[in-house]
């Protein structure tokens, strides 16, 4: 390769170096470097040359080049020749220092070279440097800034260097006038310090172990003078910090008797800096410098500036730190470590400062001082342990203060106290309180709030770092045992720490265990000796009351139980057995609990059980008693718990039950019931449990008590002038009497059996009733007081006696009818409409019968208000036994007596009835009574429907037996009534349908009378009907509807014509009935009348069909929809015509409704073969669309349907849903099939019709439609696989789009062909006239699935191979070009159908393929594309005889398709390509065609197109034996498989060594052919032919480069340099890469 050829190339990415995409940016360097590396001093020559040449180039290009030669210096350093060195740092140092303004960037990057070439030339660095760093003269801001990094990275070979530096520097100094220099001179001071010192830290890795710290003091002391003297002043923070941060670092250099004459200024003036920057790390960090290296030289002018710097370093440790911001975290432990220094040098002044600082109750202050108090506890142990007490003193004022910030630090400090023994000593149980006081530290938010401010210190969180806190206490601080043991029991007791319990309790079983497991003698507590503890009685009482409800104070019930166990002893010698048994169950029942799952009762009756176990095992009566006596003191503490202060009293209850001193137990009994609080239902249901139980061994003292309470000063009421209080007073006392009525219940309970039962009525009941009345003049007066109410109903209930006093009486008086009976209606309106309890009801109505003869008659209005108010009252009543709820004014009546009640109220309703019809006996009266009883007798309620059909029943005998017949009056309301009766004869209630029979019984024997039969006339079908009843006990569907129908036909026998409509739309109705039973009967009566006597009713069909079509939309019940469609299918057989026009007038999209009532067509074969020929015949002749004109200014025109022929093939889908349709769509399968098919391609692309009422087109899918048909069609032929296979490939979506109805189509005609051959003949022969249709989409359809038949050898089979080559020969010729298309395809699919049959049409074959590929009339050139894949198809086949003489003919003219632009051309040419190699083997001509397109299809293996990709792959695959290289041929064999990913990088990097290796004379072919795609449209190929060129070049041995253009080759890829895409300038810049 030429050296001018790599000058390009690199020159090239010279230019390159500043591409806008940071990806091309990325691989110039990395190409520049690759080229670098190889031949370092060539490429750094060019660079030196481009940016000599370049003087003007902008910044950022100078930039890149220049890390480029950083790059190489600091990988290849030990390859570059001395000379390229030296021009190298010229060049760097030129570059750095050219320009006299700062550019950071460019003199930056200048600046690195000169730090990377220092790494191992640091001579030749420093005279270069040191040339421009002449004493008397400023320097370059860079140059200093290189000798600071220098320093850095090369500490051993810098520092020798550094005093000779500082002394030119020094003069350097006072000349610094602008803030950059003064910046950079500080800085490398900084650095140079920061080296020395590193140095000095490692002399004995040092190269010179002699240099000493005093070597550089004079200098360092000398710029220290200017930099703290004149800089540190500066107005420019950035310049103060770094000032500051070299003044810290220069201090361990400076003599010692020079710093302490500098420190009284030199501390204030870095104090001072505070002020005036934001950023305090680097000023903190300079402070410790200095103070550590004050410290260390023992410094005494320290101590006078401790004030100034304590209060400095006070305010910066009181800063909050944000521990996402890193700075602050280092400043704050950059203070503290200042701190430390102090501290160790001054520790009394220290600690009397922090302790002063500590009274400050400002919370920044108070946070500061107690971060520096922490750290001294854990940091300056020995010096701290005098000052122990005083700490323990200072630390109670910020315990007092109220922030959680400052409390959450106290507590750290509280952690660090205890780790170092200050908890021990006197005042250190403060500490102990302060942490178990914020155990129990209430929740601020409510769950799932959360804090607005993210630093607040929420309850939740403090109490939580508390509880943490005194866990470790307990188990880490092993001195503190005695401490917390027993003291930790004090807060048990007090209610303020109940919150704390769980922590407390764990932490006293840890302690507890840890000294009972040791043997400890401090486990046993002497009560007597700790004064403060509570007593062992209050502990266990305490600890069992949280036991009772363990999930209560951060469930403290299971630690609690554990903590009772732990001290059985301590509480008393005897329950240590007792407990060890009875609480490990218990606790083992809260483990497996929760809040929601543990029953309460039960537990609540295990705690009581293990006190009662207790007492037993104690055995001691005084302790039992003290005991009773400290738990009813205890009770005022829960007087905001009430549920617990309520298990407590039954806690002192069962206490009480076993203590044998009966005078204490009066005693006790009579302080509970003095200070209970009566107010409180829940605490009055405690106090009588408690007596309750107490009442179990001392019966007689407790009634005793009671008795004598109730007659105590409680009771009485002073005549005073505070009986204006009266009312409050009364109040309170019958809520104190509601508490003695229950505690007499609860010592009924309680009692001994044997001993209860002569007091009941002595005691406990005279004293309830005693306390229930009161007496005003002596005479008894019941309460109004609800809570004593509900007191006696609880209380009796106990008893187990029923009391009920529930009697009213009314009395009227007669004045005036209408008024009266308005009175009276007023009464039952206010009686509650959900409960009887008074006989109101059936007064009033008996009463209102009573006046219903009198005159005058009511009017029409107020006699339809009295039935209305009073069936209603009646029939809405709850079922007799249903209990209804107490209510305050009545109390509740005995099953007997509501039995009672509502059997006189049902009568008083009947007698009402009866009363206005003997007024009235009309049919017209009849109407209008049972009007108010039709709605309930169809009530989802079967009380309510027995009801109804009872006085149903009962009013028709009554009019039976009233009627008189005048004049022939006729009974005009039979059919309504007869329709609204007959279907509860199928009621699931057994009384309903027994009762609906005798009403149609009575019904019919009223209609004989109006016809003129006389009262004793029997007819025979009429008195059939009562032997009906028998079988209706029989609750069998089948029997009851065998009665429905036998029913029916006494009915049709005797109802008249004109009342045949009423009863069929009253059926119609009873089709929704509330039981689905009657809505059944319904239904079979109805279809029964209907075959019957539907034959004349064929008017009103449209309107029957559009009622049931309503009702249809509220029928749930499967079996009733079934028998409205026999219900259509019935008109059907009748009227046939009607039916059919009736349902395809109805509006489009059917409804489910309607759809329903098509389906329900298709159950009878015979009709459902006549509306299915009547479709077919309709389809064939009518137009299935119409051109509708977009608009008048678009002008264009839209296929509209016709409605007829969407509505039937609509009507078709659903009728063939039937299953029953199967007969007649397998009898008529291939016409319907073809039919289907061909309206199915007819509908393609088709717009719904208008709705004639909304304008709007309907929401049907044409094409939808005609597919859905077809695929049911398929279903009911039992075509399940051609199903199966159709649904997996979604053909039936396929088939509806008009984009995708070829495809579809072909799947169909592709799952027939397979699993529906013989079937095909028939429809093949349906289909065909349809070729010659006028309508193309018909024609597209049929020539579709021809096309696809031909595919498969079942044509053959069949016999069908002629008819349909004739048939696509002829459509070859189609105006349509889809056709055209389409009839190519079929041609070409015969090589996979019948490829025995290819050579017998080979030369139509060949005709027809050929002239598709010249097609011209192909706008999307499908015509070409079916004729090259038909083509590569057909080629398997061909006999070589047959095509020999066209195969070099087909190449070439395929050839030009490999670059076509569209991608399935390209993929069909690469492919028949391939085929076309079997007929080319052995040929030279062949293979010199394959070498000609071999880069085009390498290069198509990263086309865009993952299809081309594939088809390249094959192509290659196939053609590999030709290539004439068994290393490319076996390349090529196994690793293009289609499905295999491809490494194309590593795949051509391969293949070109052997392009090389095996064809030497054809790489100026090959690469001139791969230039070409340097223009290719595509960046994919462009890329990939820059890759070809890199990959080329790299491989090539030099003798072959003669074979190459270089110069063409550079020129393109310096042109793919420039590429748009990316991508492509990345694979120029990488090929570059190989040109060394």
């Amino acid at each position: 390769m030429g050296e001018t050829d790599v000058e390009q190339v690199t020159l090239a990415l010279l230019d390159a170096a500043n591409d806008k995409d940071a990806e091309v940016q990325a691989q110039v360097r990395k190409s520049m470097l690759t080229l670098g590396k190889e031949q370092p001093d060539r490429v750094l020559a060019m660079c030196q040359d481009y940016l000599l040449k370049h003087p003007k180039l902008v910044v950022s290009h100078r930039v890149v080049i220049l890390q480029t030669i950083e790059l190489i210096v600091g990988s290849r350093i030990e390859a570059i020749t001395y000379p390229r060195i030296k021009s190298i740092i010229s060049l760097a140092s030129d570059e750095m220092t050219r320009s006299k303004e700062v550019v950071p960037d460019w003199q930056q990057a200048a600046s690195n070279i000169m730090v990377a070439v220092g790494n191992k030339h640091i001579n030749d660095i420093m005279e270069e440097i040191l040339s421009k760093f002449q004493p008397g003269v400023l320097p370059h801001f860079f140059v200093v800034q290189t000798l600071a990094n220098l320093s850095d990275s090369n500490v051993y070979g810098m520092v020798p260097f550094l005093n000779a530096i500082l002394g030119t520097m020094l003069p350097m100094l006072s000349l610094a006038k602008q803030d950059n220099m003064k910046w950079v001179f500080s800085s490398a001071l900084c650095h140079f310090s920061d080296s020395i010192l590193e140095y000095l830290a490692n002399l004995d890795k040092a190269p010179d172990p002699t240099v000493r710290p005093d070597t550089f003091s004079s200098e360092i002391y000398a710029a220290f003078d200017i930099l703290f003297n004149n800089w540190l002043q500066s107005r420019e923070s950035k310049l103060r910090l770094t000032v500051a941060e070299a003044v810290g670092s220069m201090c361990h250099l400076m003599a010692s008797d020079k710093l302490e004459e500098q420190i009284a200024k030199l501390i204030p003036a870095i104090l001072s800096l505070y002020k005036k920057n934001n950023e305090h790390y680097i000023i903190s960090k300079s402070l410790c410098q200095v103070l550590d290296a004050s410290v260390n030289m023992g410094s005494r002018v320290l101590e006078t500036q401790l004030d100034s710097l304590l209060f400095a370093l006070h305010q910066q440790v009181s800063n909050s730190v944000d521990y996402s911001n890193p700075p602050t975290v280092k400043n704050h432990n950059e203070v503290l470590r200042c701190f430390s220094l102090l501290a160790n040098a001054f520790p009394d002044r220290l600690v009397m400062f922090v302790l002063q600082k500590l009274e400050n109750s400002n919370e920044r202050n108070r946070l500061g001082s107690l971060a520096v108090l922490r750290h001294l506890i854990n940091s300056s142990t020995s010096m701290m342990e005098t000052k122990k007490l005083l700490i323990l003193a200072s630390i109670r004022q910020p315990m007092a203060d109220h922030s959680n910030k400052v409390k959450k630090r106290v507590v750290q400090v509280i952690s660090a106290m205890a780790h170092h023994g200050y908890l021990e000593l006197d005042g250190g149980e403060l500490l102990v309180r302060f942490i178990v006081q914020h155990c129990a530290l209430p929740d601020t938010y409510q769950r799932g709030q959360k804090p607005e401010d993210p630093e607040e210190v929420t309850n939740e969180a403090l109490r939580s770092m508390c509880d943490n806190t005194l866990h470790l206490l307990t188990t880490t601080v092993g001195r503190l045992a005695d401490v917390l043991w027993p003291k930790l029991l004090n807060y048990l007791t007090p209610s303020q720490y109940n919150n704390a319990t769980t922590p407390l309790c764990r932490s006293l079983i840890v302690l507890g265990n840890k000294k009972k497991e040791n043997k400890e003698p401090s486990f046993n507590i002497d009560f007597t000796q700790e004064v403060n503890l509570p007593s062992p009685q209050t502990l266990m009482i305490k600890l069992l009351m949280n036991a009772a409800f363990p999930f209560s104070s951060r469930g403290h019930g299971a630690p609690s139980l554990a903590l009772l166990q732990i001290l059985s002893v301590n509480i008393h010698r005897n329950t240590e057995a007792l407990w060890d048994k009875e609480i490990p169950p218990l606790l083992a029942v809260l483990e497996e609990s929760s809040a929601e799952s543990l029953d309460k009762k039960s537990w609540h009756e295990n705690v009581l059980e293990i006190l009662s176990k207790t007492l037993l095992a104690v055995d001691d009566d005084k302790w039992v008693c003290q005991l009773a006596a400290e738990a009813t003191r205890y009770l005022s503490t829960y007087n905001n718990a009430l549920e617990e202060k309520s298990f407590l009293y039954q806690c002192i209850g069962v206490t009480l039950q076993h203590s044998l001193n009966k005078e204490f137990v009066k005693k006790q009994l009579q302080e509970i019931l003095l200070t209970a609080r009566h107010n409180d239902a829940v605490e009055r249901e405690g106090v009588a449990l408690g007596i309750g139980r107490c009442a179990n061994s001392h019966l007689e003292g407790t009634l005793a008590k009671l008795e004598e309470f109730g007659k105590s000063d409680a009771f009485k009421k002073s005549p005073s002038i505070f009986n204006l209080l009266k009312e409050r007073n009364d109040v309170e006392l019958e809520k104190v009497k509601s508490t003695l009525i229950l505690c007499y219940g609860h010592v009924a309970v309680n009692a001994p059996p044997e001993k209860i039962l002569n007091r009941i009525d002595q005691d406990i009941l005279r004293s309830i009733s005693k306390h229930f009345n009161t007496k005003v003049l002596g005479i008894k007066v019941e309460t109004k007081d609800l809570t004593m109410k509900l007191s006696l109903i609880q209380s009796v209930g106990l008893v187990a006696k029923a009391i009920s006093e529930c009697v009213r009486k009314q009395g009227y008086v007669f004045t005036r009818k209408q008024e009266l009976i308005s009175v009276m209606l007023d009464f039952i309106k206010a009686e509650p409409a959900d409960a009887l309890r008074t006989p109101v009801r059936h007064l009033v109505m008996s009463t209102c019968a009573n006046l219903m003869p009198l005159d005058p008659t009511l009017s029409e209005n107020e006699s339809f208000d009295l039935l209305k108010v009073c069936v209603n009252s009646v029939f809405s009543l709850p079922l007799e036994t249903h209990t209804p709820e107490k209510t305050k004014e009545e109390e509740i009546l005995d099953p007997k007596q509501r039995k009672a009640l509502y059997k006189d109220t049902s009568a008083a309703l009947h007698e009402l009835l009866n009363s206005v019809l003997t007024k009235d006996p009309t049919p017209d009266s009849l109407q209008s009574v049972f009007k108010h009883i039709e709605g309930w007798l169809s009530s989802p309620q079967d009380y309510e429907r027995e009801r109804a059909i009872t006085a149903t029943a009962g009013m028709l005998t009554h009019y039976l037996d009233k009627m008189t017949v005048k004049n022939m009056v006729s009974f005009h309301n039979l059919g309504a009534l007869l329709g609204r009766l007959s279907p509860r004869c199928s009621d699931p209630h057994l009384v309903v349908r027994t009762t609906a029979i005798d009403c149609i019984y009575t019904l019919l024997s009223i209609q004989l009378r109006y016809e003129g039969f006389s009262l004793d006339y029997k007819d025979e079908a009429v008195d059939g009907l009562l032997l009906l009843k028998d079988r209706l006990e029989n609750p069998d569907h089948s029997v009851l509807y065998k009665t429905c129908s036998e029913l029916t036909w006494v009915m049709s026998k005797r109802l008249p014509q004109q009342q045949l409509t009423t009863l069929v739309f009253m059926l119609f109705e009873g089709l929704v009935d509330s039981q689905t039973n009657c809505c059944r009967a319904s239904s079979v009566i109805l279809n029964t009348l209907l075959k019957n006597r539907g034959g004349g009713l064929q008017e009103m069909v449209p309107e029957m069909l559009e009622v049931l079509h309503v009702q249809l939309q509220s029928i749930t019940e499967e079996q009733v929809r079934v028998a409205v469609g026999q219900t259509v299918l019935i008109l059907a057989s009748q009227h046939l015509q009607t039916v059919v026009n009736t349902l395809i007038n109805q509006p489009l999209p059917y409804d489910s409704w309607t759809s329903e009532m098509w389906m329900a067509l298709g159950a009878d074969p015979v009709v459902a073969n006549q509306i299915i020929e009547m479709v077919m015949e309709k389809l064939a002749v009518m137009a299935p669309y119409v051109d509708k004109k977009e608009s008048m200014i678009r002008g264009g025109t839209t296929k509209m349907a016709t409605h007829k022929p969407l509505a039937m093939t609509c009507g078709v889908k659903e009728l063939l849903l039937n299953g029953q349709s199967q007969e007649p769509a397998l009898s008529q399968f291939p016409q319907l099939f073809s039919c289907l098919t061909v309206r199915m391609g007819a509908s393609v692309g088709v717009s719904a019709p208008k709705d004639n009422n909304t304008k709007h087109a309907a929401s049907v899918h044409v094409a939808g439609v005609a597919a859905d048909a077809l695929r049911i069609l398929l279903a009911r032929a039992q075509l399940d696989e051609v199903m199966r296979r159709l649904d997996d490939a979604n053909a039936w979506d396929a088939m509806k789009d008009q984009n995708t109805h070829i495809t579809g189509v072909t799947l169909l005609a592709r799952a027939m062909a397979k699993h529906a051959g013989p079937r095909l003949p028939a429809i093949v022969e349906c289909l065909c006239p349809s070729l010659n249709n006028i309508y193309e989409c018909q024609r597209i359809t049929v020539t579709a699935f021809f096309s696809e038949l031909l595919n498969h050898h079942v044509a053959t089979e069949l016999m069908l191979i002629d008819v349909l080559m004739n048939n696509m020969m002829e459509r070859i010729s189609d105006p349509c070009s889809t056709v055209r298309m389409l009839a190519v395809r079929g041609l070409g699919n015969i090589a996979v159908g019948s490829p025995e049959k290819v050579n017998k049409y080979a030369k139509e074959l060949l005709a027809a393929m050929s002239s598709g590929m010249e097609e011209k009339d192909d706008p999307g050139k499908l015509i070409t594309l079916e004729a090259m894949s038909g083509l590569s198809k057909v080629l398997v086949y061909l006999d070589k005889k047959n095509i020999h003489l066209l195969v070099v003919y087909i190449f070439m003219k395929i050839r030009p398709f490999l670059e076509s632009e569209n991608d399935e051309i390209r993929c069909a040419s690469i492919h028949l390509m391939g085929n076309l190699s079997k007929f080319g083997s052995g040929e030279p001509v062949f293979k010199d065609q394959i070498h000609n397109v071999l880069v085009s299809l390498l290069l198509h293996l990263v086309d865009p197109n993952p299809h081309v990709v594939k088809a390249c792959k094959y192509a290659m695959r196939v053609c590999a034996p030709m290539v004439g290289s068994e290393q490319i041929t076996a390349m090529f064999q196994n690793h293009l498989y289609e499905d295999k990913s491809l490494h194309y990088g590593e795949f051509i990097n391969d293949l070109t060594k052997y392009l090389i290796q095996d064809f030497p004379g054809m790489l100026n072919f090959y690469h001139i052919s791969v230039l070409q795609f340097f223009k290719s449209n595509w960046s994919e190929v462009r890329a990939g032919a820059a890759m070809f060129i890199g990959f080329l070049l790299g491989n090539l041995p030099e003798e072959h480069f003669s074979h190459l253009n270089m110069g063409t080759i550079t020129k393109g890829l310096v042109m793919l340099l420039q590429d748009p895409d990316p991508v492509v300038r990345v694979k120029a810049a990488e090929a570059m890469g190989h040109f060394h």
